[in-house]
């Protein structure tokens, strides 16, 4: 019976798949001098269908978000920790957790700002004990102004981007920022950014242009006089800031379903989203916002049993340092695979046509789930796919240091699993 089961899994696997990985991947112009990790595996027999230097390690660019999300789901609970806050007959004491979501446009529900409107006490801040700084190790410090690199701290506001809106020479900044105005002529572009060591941006209009464009730069978060300035004038009400942190303290009010905060993650592949994660839940455990405290809790207990230790340094994937193999990323996914059930699991990946991969998969809308990744010379994927035949696999293709366009690499990816999916 056993050497039936076993002759029956061999069979299962197409005897083309190596003739296929090399002919639309490996040797394709522009790859063939690239580093190129590929690892496919049935979790219903725990054989690989193929195996290429999967041992090696990649930076894996936004694949990092499928670690990040592992952790999330592990401990963080249902809904994300809005606070920890305290209070007696006179006053409220408040210190921030991490959570992204707090007057964040993509979230009506706001219990943190309700409670905070309602009460009548007096309210006073109390630093949290965090131990991050405001960029991640390895991260560029020139993308300062760019959408995807806003600055981390305890207690997020609005994204920590100020959204700016331009049509002609009408603007306006939310939050309020002063700004300066450079009219521009075509074929110069409208562009909003920021001083490096200052809130004040730039703004280059072109006062006849009737298009409306929207921007989102972050803004310099400061310490917590400067937190404690945001809250009050965001509440329209005096906020006291206490001397010293105080761990530990008070109770956690949840915010919003955590799932709702990992879907955006994963889908739009969001930075900030996802090196928050990991910050919420070092408060949540710990009382202490330290990124590199959790990563190290996860790669020493739930994520022990990896066949190569990564070097894991951020929550996003924005930073060189983060070193991965394509097998990590098979056993993490098949860990997920395993704990959740695919109502809620493949919804929190793109799938194809969708989010980051909307302009691929679109023959196999339902049959793919994966998360991308992409830096100056790396592309990734990794995910679960869905065979003709019904049969789930788990994949990761991670590939480093090619010479062609980061499109030309994820056609050729995207040609070699639709030919996997329609084994």
């Amino acid at each position: 019976m056993a050497a039936l089961l076993i002759g029956t899994s061999a069979a299962a696997q197409p005897k083309s798949i190596r003739q296929w990985a090399n002919q639309d991947i490996l040797q394709v112009k522009g790859l063939s001098n690239a580093h190129i990790g590929i690892c496919i595996l049935d979790p219903a027999t725990g054989k690989y269908w193929y195996q290429y230097q999967d041992d090696k390690f990649f930076m894996p660019a936004s694949n990092t978000k499928i670690f990040t999300l592992f952790a999330g789901l592990q401990l963080l609970g249902d809904s994300l920790p809005g606070m920890r806050y305290s209070q007696n007959d006179t006053a409220v004491y408040i210190h921030g957790t991490a959570d992204p979501s707090f007057l964040h446009p993509d979230f009506d529900y706001q219990p943190v700002k309700d409670l905070l409107t309602q009460t009548p006490k007096r309210i006073w801040l109390q630093p949290a004990v965090i131990r991050n700084k405001r960029f991640g190790p390895g991260w560029a410090w020139s993308d300062y102004a760019d959408y995807y690199q806003p600055e981390l701290n305890e207690w997020p506001m609005y994204g920590n981007v100020a959204r700016v809106k331009i049509k002609g020479s009408v603007y306006s900044i939310t939050p309020d920022f002063p700004a300066t105005s450079i009219p521009e002529r075509a074929p110069v572009e409208v562009l909003a950014d920021r001083e490096e060591r200052e809130n004040r941006y730039i703004l280059h209009i072109r006062p006849d242009d009737t298009a409306a464009y929207n921007f989102e730069v972050p803004f310099i978060t400061g310490g917590n006089d400067q937190l404690r300035q945001r809250l009050q004038d965001t509440l329209h009400k005096l906020i006291g800031l206490l001397p010293t942190p105080v761990a530990g303290s008070g109770t956690v009010l949840r915010s919003i379903p955590a799932d709702t905060l990992f879907q955006p993650m994963m889908h739009r592949s969001d930075n900030f989203f996802a090196e928050q994660v990991l910050m919420m839940c070092s408060s949540l455990r710990w009382d202490t916002i330290d990124t590199r405290k959790v990563i190290g809790y996860m790669l020493d207990g739930p994520l022990k049993d990896l066949p190569h230790p990564p070097s894991w340094v951020d929550g996003s994937g924005l930073s060189r340092y983060n070193l991965f193999t394509p097998r990590d990323f098979v056993t993490v996914l098949q860990k997920m695979y395993k704990a959740y059930p695919k109502e809620r699991l493949w919804p929190l990946f793109p799938s194809g046509g969708k989010g980051t991969l909307r302009n691929y998969y679109q023959q196999l809308p339902g049959r793919l789930y994966a998360k991308t990744g992409t830096l100056s010379g790396c592309v990734a994927l990794s995910g679960y796919i869905v065979t003709k035949k019904g049969k789930t696999l788990i994949f990761s293709v991670l590939v480093n240091n090619h010479n062609t366009t980061a499109t030309t690499v994820r056609r050729a990816v995207e040609q070699f699993l639709v030919k996997v999916a329609s084994s």
